[in-house]
C-alpha cells in the first residue's frame, strides 16, 4: 500500500520475466502504482526496465486504464508510453511513442505486446 492520495488509494506492484523485444530475448523489471477509479476503470503508472542478455538496456515509462477480466489479479491494461535506450539494437524505441496490451492472469502472470505509434509518415 502506498499513501493515500485525496480519496484515491494507491497500492504498489513490482513484476519481473522474461520475452523478446524487436527480436531479442530480454528480461523485464518493473514497478507500477495503481488505483481504482468510479466505474471500477483501473489507473497506473509505472517503469519497467528492459534488458537483453548481451546487456543492451531500455528505460520504460507510462501509464494507462484497464479492467477487472476476473478472479484474483485478473484485469487487462491499454497503455501507452516511451522508452529511453543507448542501445543501437534498441534504439529506434526512443523514437517512438509505444502502445501496449498488458494482460495479467489471476495468479498474477503477465504477458503484453508492444506496438509503436511513429505519427503521420511524409507530411503532407
Amino acid at each position: 500500500m502506498l499513501p493515500s492520495e485525496g480519496q484515491d488509494i494507491w497500492i504498489e506492484v513490482s513484476f519481473q520475466g522474461t520475452g523478446t523485444l524487436l527480436g531479442e530475448e530480454i528480461s523485464d523489471i518493473g514497478t507500477y502504482r495503481q488505483t481504482i477509479r468510479p466505474g471500477g476503470v483501473l489507473y497506473g503508472e509505472g517503469h519497467v526496465l528492459m534488458m537483453s542478455s548481451d546487456g543492451d538496456v531500455v528505460d520504460w515509462s507510462g501509464g494507462g486504464v484497464g479492467r477487472p477480466t476476473g478472479p484474483g489479479f485478473s484485469a487487462s491494461y491499454g497503455v501507452s508510453g516511451a522508452a529511453t535506450t543507448t542501445s543501437q539494437k534498441f534504439g529506434r524505441l526512443a523514437q517512438v511513442a509505444d502502445v501496449i496490451e498488458y494482460e495479467v492472469e489471476q495468479d498474477g502472470s503477465y504477458r503484453w505486446t508492444m506496438w509503436e505509434w511513429t505519427g503521420a509518415q511524409g507530411g503532407g
